[in-house]
């Protein structure tokens, strides 16, 4: 059976945006010549933030219901995608509202992370769930 690592996933889907975000309008700025611009697609970014939204709920649901039942990461997740939204009607602030946003969502998927790790006693016959 193949295990899935949600956290991992959603951790590198938070990276690849901020990479998305920061470094794609310096280097490929020659794609509307081609006729492909994503640079700046509300489309394309909404889909971004969606998918990282899909990516984080599944993960921290699992960490939250069968291991730790701590909010601190749903908060903190929250938060960022909050941000991210915001971003996208606030340009003037975009960078200033893209970093905490990738920071929270990225402390929210290491710290469901770890109490996962530490939650042992869900393994254990006492739990009920």
């Amino acid at each position: 059976m193949i295990r899935i690592n949600y956290d991992a996933l959603g951790i590198s889907a938070s990276l690849a945006c901020a990479i998305h975000c920061a470094i794609l309008p310096l280097t490929l700025t020659s794609l509307p010549v081609f006729g492909v611009n994503i640079i700046h697609n509300f489309f394309f970014e909404l889909f971004m933030i969606l998918l990282a939204f899909v990516i984080g709920v599944v993960a921290l649901y699992h960490g939250y219901k069968k291991h730790h039942h701590k909010l601190l990461p749903v908060i903190l997740f929250s938060g960022g995608i909050a941000l991210l939204l915001v971003k996208e009607f606030f340009h003037q602030y975009h960078i200033w509202l893209l970093l905490p946003a990738v920071l929270l969502i990225i402390a929210a998927h290491y710290i469901n992370y770890r109490l996962c790790r530490r939650a042992n006693h869900c393994h254990a016959g006492d739990c009920n769930h």
